[in-house]
């Protein structure tokens, strides 16, 4: 069967040829009417003097064309910089008409160029604005309506590039500024944030985009919950930084970013604590190519320091954060070392310190994941606690000035394996800093960050896109959140402020129901929750249960003895630990436990060290830890927020 090509399925240089007869035409009507226009009647007189001259005129009219690259442009994506390369066109070709009506004696009349001039840029401009119409006619079937929340520059750039696209189309803006109402932009009118209902109705709006780039996180996620309850796909373009670095363009719609659903507004750091421990100084960074290593890496690399040092066992991470802060430290006199090895060699920590005369570390290697370290507790304990006192060791004999543990809110009153290693790793800093005075010892301890490995947010994702169902472990489940960026960046200032075995503590803000986020993450992506009430919705929530050694609440803190600091984001605590004596003695027969692989002897000797182990299952033959019934935690017992002291 015969297909008419609404598709305009022709070849690049099929669509050039098509054009150039185009204009070849109404160049010819258009000289034409400005004859007819000046003489007052329709013009039928045609010399051979005229037919020379037109004949010339038009072949070298459209040579001037394909030279010029009026043929170049793409019909759909035309804008003022295509009319008015069209309009110097059409001014040569006018030029040009004089030019052979003054040669060959054609008695053209001396206004019809000016007249032909007009009436060219009208037919040849209006014959593409035409095309562009139908073409966006054609494609305006399968756009999706889109209304865009921010009337601002941002939206306004969206708007336009959204013009030219097969997938949306604005069809209205929202924004808070009475000012802006009523007006349009890029042919669209702005309206005020209350008739965004009465506006989804009348539009058919699919999804509502975000241009509120400026906007501070806690206006943000004021905006957005007040978007939640309609029931569309929410979604951002990029922020001003990531454009202006060329990270993203304006037109790439990105999910709503968790940090906005916490409305967290993060404090500018201070920049003299940023390059204390840093500027012009040797730093090494544990566990390099991991989500706090890596950021960490970062954030000293913008400091300026003398040499940085990776140490990583993971040769793909190591090569990864390598190659990333090779690019970044193009035009900076930093050299960028890049060491494969494991915490657990002492000897190699030691010689690496000595040959480069690290003078700052910042101890992020660690296995972080509670039921990994549940079902792998020798290696946890060998990586986190062994590996530690390697570093701290390794420091003390080469004369680090300055170390930096990462610790976790897990190392609070610990019902797991990891927790509790941390927290042992926290009393040998502590230990040693009340023994030795040639290293200052301090440890930053804060909860999750947005977007590690591991993190609830892109596993919630990854869920809501193939269907579901959204796994959460129990309803009642909390954590806190931070953005990997600002918990580096508290790190580097918090360990700036130690003065020797200091309890860093960062103000994670309120704690976060995991529930509401997967539901609020859902929504969000314009998908009903499927449960009793809602059998007919898209994504189900499903409750597995409680993980081994997993935490129904987080704490930040062992006792109530917090003070602040400086930093308004930054406490320190006052906590007991053990003598280096009697921690050695313990370290001691907890490596023999592990050398051994006696589980039994671990978990007693775990449970005897001052860190407050209450462990919620029991050893088996194979997995050193099989989780028991959890009972829910009373209100009493949920631990307060933490805030910062007036």
């Amino acid at each position: 069967m015969f297909k008419f090509r609404t598709e305009f399925e022709f070849s690049r240089s099929s669509k050039r040829i098509i054009l150039s007869f185009s204009d070849a035409f109404l160049l010819l009507i258009s000289l034409w009417l400005a004859l007819s226009l000046r003489l007052g009647e329709f013009y039928l007189e045609i010399s051979l003097e005229k037919y020379t001259i037109s004949s010339i005129w038009l072949i070298s009219s459209l040579i001037l064309f394909w030279v010029l690259g009026i043929y170049n442009s793409v019909i759909r994506f035309i804008n003022h910089k295509v009319v008015l390369s069209l309009s110097g066109a059409i001014f040569v070709c006018s030029i040009n008409l004089v030019v052979l009506d003054w040669f060959l004696k054609g008695g053209f009349p001396r206004t019809v160029p000016i007249i032909f001039a007009i009436n060219a840029l009208i037919l040849l401009g209006g014959c593409r604005m035409l095309i562009r119409s139908l073409v966006l006619y054609r494609d305006k079937r399968v756009k999706n309506q889109v209304l865009v929340y921010g009337a601002g520059s941002s939206g306004s750039q969206l708007a336009s590039a959204l013009q030219n696209s097969l997938e949306y189309k604005v069809v209205a803006f929202v924004d808070d500024n009475p000012k802006t109402h009523g007006t349009i932009i890029s042919g669209v009118k702005i309206y005020c944030p209350r008739k965004i209902q009465s506006l989804i109705n009348k539009y058919d709006v699919e999804r509502i985009l975000l241009a509120i780039p400026s906007a501070s996180r806690s206006e943000r996620k004021h905006i957005i919950d007040s978007l939640e309850h309609l029931g569309l796909p929410v979604q951002t373009v990029p922020g001003t930084a990531d454009l202006v670095d060329g990270r993203a363009d304006i037109d790439q719609i990105q999910d709503v970013k968790i940090e906005d659903l916490l409305g967290r507004d993060p404090v500018e750091p201070n920049k003299q604590l940023m390059t204390q421990n840093i500027e012009s100084k040797v730093v090494l960074v544990t566990g390099a190519g991991g989500s706090i290593g890596s950021e960490l890496c970062r954030q000293i690399l913008s400091q300026n320091p003398q040499r940085l040092l990776l140490v990583e066992q993971s040769e793909y991470s190591l090569y990864s954060i390598e190659a990333e802060l090779k690019c970044n430290a193009i035009g900076k006199n930093v050299e960028i070392t890049p060491l494969l090895g494991s915490v657990r060699d002492q000897t190699l920590l030691e010689s690496i310190m000595g040959e480069f005369g690290v003078q700052t570390v910042y101890h992020a290697a660690a296995y972080k994941h509670v039921p990994l370290v549940e079902h792998n507790t020798v290696q946890g304990l060998l990586n986190n606690v062994f590996g530690t006192l390697n570093c701290v060791r390794a420091s003390i004999n080469t004369g680090v000035e300055k170390f930096v543990l990462i610790s976790t809110d897990k190392a609070v009153r610990p019902t797991n394996v990891m927790g509790t290693t941390k927290r042992i790793a926290e009393l040998i800093l502590q230990a040693y800093a009340s023994e030795i005075t040639n290293t200052s010892f301090s440890m930053v301890r804060f909860g999750n960050v947005l977007g590690s490995s591991g993190s609830v947010v892109p596993l919630f994702r990854s869920q809501i896109r193939s269907g579901g169902p959204v796994t959460v472990t129990h309803p009642d489940i909390t954590r806190y959140f931070m953005t990997i960026p600002e918990a580096a960046q508290l790190v580097i200032q918090a360990g700036a402020m130690g003065a020797g075995g200091d309890v860093f503590v960062l103000d994670m803000g309120e704690s976060v129901e995991i529930d509401s986020l997967a539901k609020k993450m859902i929504r969000l992506s314009g998908l009903s929750i499927r449960d009793g009430e809602n059998p007919d919705g898209d994504i189900e929530i499903k409750y597995t249960g409680l993980r081994p050694g997993e935490k129904l609440y987080e704490e930040l803190l062992i006792g109530k003895n917090v003070n602040g600091t400086t930093h308004p984001r930054i406490m320190v605590a006052q906590e007991d630990f053990l003598p280096l004596e009697k921690l050695l003695s313990l370290l001691d027969e907890l490596k023999v436990a592990c050398n051994n692989f006696d589980q039994e002897a671990i978990r007693k000797l775990l449970l005897s060290a001052p860190a407050s182990y209450q462990p919620t299952g029991k050893i088996s033959d194979f997995l050193f830890c099989v989780q028991q019934d959890v009972k829910p935690v009373s209100d009493s017992d949920k631990p307060k927020v933490v805030k910062l002291p007036n």
